[in-house]
């Protein structure tokens, strides 16, 4: 069913596409864009987590444990990010008024947002490489352009969804999840082991 691919895929070439309009950084000027960019993200980027759990639904197995844990790690830590360096800080930088300097208190939301940004990549990252390691062991060489997954994941750890970094990073996270969900509705089925 090929719809069902599109839809997994969509959330992470939805938020590629935002990327692209991220300004670069937050100053009165990009601070509306900015703010708007993440209450839209708010809504985005949780399902990115939710997309690659679909590839493990009604499993129950360990594997399956493990991509749902990390991938609602992911979700609930970077909508944290979204709404604590994005929403938060783009809205009282946009308040403070043109020409007025940023006091410290939002470079704390941005330390703050950080950390617990980079512990929702690393979830992503984690996430991930254990949905792209189950699809090789479960697929066989059908499921290798899924593997992009990984270093899509890693893209977004080091770029969020900066141009061109993350807006590549998330664009492979959608187009690899997508494909894994395609390959898993694929009526061939699965290889059984061999014994040795």
């Amino acid at each position: 069913m090929p719809s069902r691919a599109v839809l997994i895929a969509l959330p992470g070439l939805t938020l590629a596409v935002a990327g692209m309009f991220h300004p670069h950084s937050l100053s009165h000027a990009s601070a509306p864009r900015w703010t708007m960019l993440h209450v839209a993200g708010l809504v985005v980027f949780p399902l990115v987590g939710l997309a690659l759990a679909a590839l493990v639904r009604q499993r129950r197995d360990p594997v399956a444990v493990v991509v749902v844990l990390t991938a609602y790690l992911y979700a609930t830590a970077y909508s944290a990010l979204d709404v604590i360096s994005g929403i938060g800080a783009g809205y009282v930088t946009w308040r403070l008024g043109e020409g007025v300097p940023r006091p410290d208190e939002v470079r704390f939301l941005f330390v703050i947002g950080g950390r617990i940004g980079d512990v929702g990549s690393v979830a992503l990252v984690v996430c991930a490489a254990v949905v792209a390691a189950d699809a090789l062991r479960r697929l066989g060489p059908v499921a290798a352009p899924g593997l992009l997954v990984v270093p899509g994941a890693l893209l977004v750890h080091v770029g969020h969804i900066f141009a061109p970094t993350g807006v590549a990073g998330m664009a492979l996270v959608g187009l690899a999840t997508g494909y894994l969900g395609w390959c898993a509705t694929d009526p061939r089925p699965e290889p059984r082991p061999t014994a040795s």
